[in-house]
């Protein structure tokens, strides 16, 4: 496979990472005035570490974290004072606290927010704050640089300006108006998978001849993201699919969708990652779409549904932000009023690719968009032009999707938006050898340093299974103790004949003596009474468990209504939901 000399991906790409409040964590993030759910440990470092190291691994460092006002004093703390973020490379990412911005606002509608919009000047990453990919980013960068057919913004340097470099134009191809691509990764069969995860339902087609690589796919899969793409044509949460079929009392498809893409292949089990690549002129998009609340399932899915569903387009606002009226000749448009270079057509000059304009339905567009569309977009945007005319013809950009093959030694993606995940996941990251014992160059990006970063802690006559176990720094454990495929924060202390079985324990949590636990998550500076037999639990950060305690699958909690002393003890299954800003 011939080798890319790419640009400088901080040259012209941004990243946002959303930093919300975390409602499906709510044991530990019941605050996110003192503690954001970025900030909650995965694997002994804060949640947010994970995506701001893989952006800096692919050489993205104009990166911002998106978050409500509320949180802002904390993330700013964080990245002044935690080791592991202080560790990053320079620059440090700058917090965005747009004023309108609440804990339940929609990722969409964060988009739209002036702040947002004033912050995005180029094709730009969007991710969550949740995320754990282990693809090589540059991988997905390059895969889409290359489908796409168009470089990424570059800055020129205009001697004559005194502001620096200007951002030229975001790519060839149709004045830079490129697609996007998005990662979706299997949840079933995993060691990390939690039964009940959230999954969407997502369909796909494969790329026209004249779109797909004609090079011969690598034998190893760490080099075939390419050859992995196709294009998404529909895309929806499964439990909202499963509603309208309750509805519906049966699937129903489009006849269009079918007469245009004759090959669809439709997955179950497939989750959207969150991470996007999207051009600059997705925020436009964004903007003028004011009835968009999520990213997922709003802007990403009608722009899918867009590719082959005549009129639609249209009635998104997408004519004008694709095919814009210039008035001024020799001009292609700009950003932010920047001038944008000649048009390069470089999918003619690839060399692994063949020329050739997509090709779209141009069927009548149907009145019956949908009750859920209809009520989401305003009807008067729609001004559709007769086939025959010279803008009948709209082509829509397509969003490109990379399936995650569903391998063994498939490189980990995972959000971690539940409880279940928080544990499954910082469980399995445990067991990655550590740089100590294979060298840098061999260990993981999530390794860490040391397996037991404080060995004069840990008495002679205990066990802890050094394989499958993670302890930070200045972690104590009292003799007779047996610790077993566990992750232990900092400044935790475990007392005598204490038993730990697949457990995390987040900084500053104390067990007691004797103490059985089996598949719990203890938050921070929590204590667990002497004697006590916890299976399946979940500890609120600062709560007193009670000696003795007998419990299974429940949680302990305490709430504002009740005394300081009081606490509640919850039952039952901990499902993870979806709402607002990042979940």
């Amino acid at each position: 496979m011939p080798h890319f000399n790419l640009p400088v991906p901080s040259a012209g790409f941004q990243a946002l990472i959303l930093c919300g409040p975390g409602v499906s964590l709510n044991t530990f993030t019941s605050n996110p005035e003192e503690y954001p759910k970025a900030l909650v440990p995965i694997a002994n470092r804060p949640m947010v570490w994970y995506p701001l190291d893989w952006c800096y691994r692919l050489g993205i460092t104009n990166i911002a974290l998106v978050t409500p006002p509320a949180s802002h004093a904390p993330l700013e703390a964080a990245l002044s004072q935690n080791p592991h973020l202080t560790s990053l490379p320079a620059p440090s990412p700058s917090i965005l606290a747009p004023a309108g911005l609440t804990l339940t606002t929609g990722t969409a509608e964060l988009l739209r927010l002036p702040e947002v919009q004033s912050h995005i000047k180029s094709d730009f990453l969007l991710l969550p704050c949740d995320l754990i990919c282990d693809i090589p980013g540059e991988s997905l960068l390059e895969a889409w640089m290359i489908t796409q057919a168009a470089l990424g913004g570059s800055p020129e340097n205009d001697p004559q300006s005194s502001a620096g470099p200007k951002v030229a134009g975001m790519g060839g191809g149709n004045n830079g108006r490129r697609g996007a691509l998005s990662v979706w990764y299997q949840t079933r069969s995993k060691e990390e998978s939690v039964k009940g995860e959230v999954a969407d339902f997502v369909a796909t087609v494969p790329l026209e001849p004249n779109e797909a690589s004609v090079v011969c796919p690598p034998l190893d899969s760490s080099g075939s993201i390419r050859f992995n793409l196709s294009k998404l044509v529909s895309t929806i949460p499964m439990d909202t699919l499963r509603e309208r079929m309750e509805e519906q009392k049966g699937f129903l498809m489009r006849h269009s969708l079918v007469k245009k893409h004759p090959r669809i292949k439709m997955l179950t089990s497939y989750r959207d990652s969150h991470i996007y690549l999207f051009p600059y002129w997705v925020k436009q998009m964004a903007l003028q779409n004011e009835k968009f609340q999520s990213i997922s399932e709003d802007l990403i899915g009608w722009w899918a549904k867009a590719g082959w569903q005549t009129g639609l387009g249209d009635k998104l606002g997408l004519r004008n932000i694709l095919e814009p009226n210039d008035d001024k000749s020799g001009e292609n448009g700009s950003h932010d009023g920047e001038a944008i270079e000649n048009e390069i057509n470089l999918q003619v000059m690839s060399t692994t690719k063949s020329s050739g304009a997509d090709s779209f339905g141009h069927s009548h567009f149907s009145e019956r968009v949908g009750r859920r569309f209809a009520s989401r977009v305003n009807s008067s945007n729609l001004e559709a032009e007769p086939e025959g005319t010279e803008q009948g013809k709209l082509s829509i950009p397509p969003i490109l999707a990379y399936v995650q093959p569903s391998q063994p030694s498939a490189p980990l993606v995972r959000r971690v938006d539940s409880s279940a995940l928080l544990l499954l996941v910082s469980l399995r990251l445990a067991k990655q050898e550590s740089v100590e014992e294979v060298g840098r160059s061999a260990a993981s990006p999530f390794a860490h340093t040391q397996k037991i970063a404080y060995p004069a802690g840990v008495a002679q006559r205990c066990t802890v299974t050094k394989a499958d176990c993670l302890l930070a720094d200045n972690v104590t454990i009292e003799e007779k103790c047996v610790i077993k495929e566990s992750v232990i924060g900092t400044n935790c202390h475990i007392g005598s004949g204490a038993r730990l079985t697949r457990c995390l324990l987040m900084d500053g949590a104390v067990i007691g003596e004797r103490c059985q636990l089996t598949g719990c998550i203890l938050g921070r500076r929590s204590k667990i009474g002497r004697e006590s037999v916890l299976k399946d639990c979940e500890v609120q950060d600062g709560n007193i468990v009670p000696e003795e305690t007998d419990a299974k699958n429940e949680r302990f909690m305490v709430f504002d209504d009740l005394e300081e002393d009081d606490e509640m003890r919850v039952s039952g299954d901990f499902g993870d939901g979806e709402s607002g800003l990042g979940s």
